[in-house]
């Protein structure tokens, strides 16, 4: 009661700001901004010891190394194989950079392995898809970041588990140039006709470690580069089934169906496997309708189906009231962008509105708060602003309600770094 109270209070009190905004949906709120100081990282080891960090069936050695707790626990999209995940948390490098060397120390038994894969991101809600260090550790991510996350997936037998005793990462400087944001992290959106296939397995695990309850709703793709965190939808699609008219917008929790390796919605000089086939193709589909790789999927199991997607039962049934496996329009969609329409701009963070696009030397003539969005008109270059380990120059100008406009740091803006707004102030 007393924290209703208090949210109705600042709401009044935001209304009485002289000039204030005018916001287009409701409100909650955190913080305020701070000029940019940053601290550049180059080397630091993953703290596998940590307790802010994500895990699931993780067994800590009394030696400080990571294997699997229950060897008897599965995922569908390992079959046979049994499963661990950890996730580290998010590191700050206090610089933009897009080439990594990570390096995983880990005693893997015959029949065992452990994944190692990292993503970044330069802005609050924006990251890019999940990218394997592969047996060199040297990757490059499809856009230059100031935060990178560690994940882990070990995989085991019923007898032997992978045991990691170390993993060290290596900031190295930027490339030369740095690609276009792909598949979750593009500015755009595309489209592709696959066929959904019904998941099912209640009480099964999913490979981010979420249990399948009755009439769930998520999707799996066979790849883990846009694997979502447990419960997360930092990756999602919208699917769309043509015969019954109803669309919905699903996370991805798993990984399937066929394959784990087919990133089909990349483009084919970036897919992890299966590069000569156009990009939208999923493997499965090649393999059924036309005999590549001789209808075998990567596991070397005979094709039985098209499938480009698995849908659980909720956004099977009760989203898009399919009934039977099926084709349906797919549309991957970036993480956390702006819409269409109208430019709106949504908070993530409570931060002050100034007269100008710096803190010194600016008025506060208004602020913003969480999860409430605005109407914007534009952004512009101007004081560099950190926040949550981000670092940003973009201002993006608000209409006051008053008459006049005011800016406010894109750092505190869901998005990119403009929050979405694509005009620049005086074009």
């Amino acid at each position: 009661m007393r924290s209703t109270s208090r949210r109705l209070l600042r709401g009044l009190c935001a209304l009485l700001i002289v000039g204030g905004l005018t916001p287009v949906t409701a409100a909650a709120a955190t913080d305020g901004e701070r000029p940019a100081a940053a601290r550049p990282v180059t080397d630091w080891q993953v703290d596998l010891a940590g307790t802010a960090d994500e895990r699931h069936n993780i067994s800590r050695r009394a030696d400080g190394g990571l294997a699997i707790r229950d060897r008897r626990l599965s995922t569908p999209s390992e079959p046979g194989k049994a499963f661990a995940l950890y996730t580290a948390p998010a590191r700050s490098l206090g610089r933009q950079t897009d080439a990594f060397t990570v390096r995983t120390r880990a005693d893997a038994p015959s029949g065992t392995r452990v994944l190692t894969e990292v993503r970044g991101s330069s802005h609050p809600g924006r990251w890019t898809q999940w990218t394997d260090a592969g047996t060199t550790g040297r990757l490059r991510l499809s856009e230059a970041v100031s935060v990178l996350q560690v994940r882990l997936t070990l995989l085991g037998t019923r007898s032997a588990s992978p045991v990691v005793s170390e993993v060290s990462v290596h900031a190295d400087p930027a490339t030369r140039t740095a690609r276009a944001g792909t598949g979750a992290t593009a500015t755009g959106s595309v489209t592709y006709r696959l066929f959904a296939t019904r998941e099912g397995l209640t009480g099964h695990t999913t490979a981010n470690g979420h249990v399948i309850q009755p009439r769930d709703h998520f999707v799996a793709l066979p790849s883990r580069r846009m694997l979502a965190s447990k419960g997360g939808r930092e990756y999602q699609v919208r699917l769309c089934y043509r015969r019954t008219g109803r669309c919905e917008t699903a996370p991805v929790w798993d990984v399937g169906p066929w394959n784990t390796r087919d990133d089909y919605w990349n483009p084919p000089g970036e897919r992890q496997m299966w590069r000569d086939l156009p990009q939208g193709t999923p493997q499965a589909q090649a393999a059924y309708q036309s005999g590549y790789n001789g209808g075998l999927d990567e596991f070397g199991r005979r094709v039985a189906n098209p499938a480009g997607i698995d849908v659980a039962d909720g956004t099977f049934w009760d989203g898009l009231g399919m009934t039977d496996n099926d084709w349906v329009d797919v549309t991957f969609q970036p993480a956390d962008g702006g819409g269409g329409g109208q430019t709106t701009v949504t908070a993530w963070a409570e931060a002050n509105v100034r007269s100008c696009a710096a803190v010194t030397n600016c008025d506060i003539v208004s602020k913003v708060y969480p999860n409430e969005s605005y109407p914007a008109n534009c952004w512009k270059t101007g004081q560099s602003i950190t926040a949550e380990g981000y670092t940003s120059d973009k201002w993006i100008e608000l209409p006051l309600r008053a008459g006049g406009v005011g800016y406010v740091s894109g750092i505190y803006l869901k998005g990119d770094e403009t929050g979405g707004v694509t005009r620049r102030c005086g074009t």
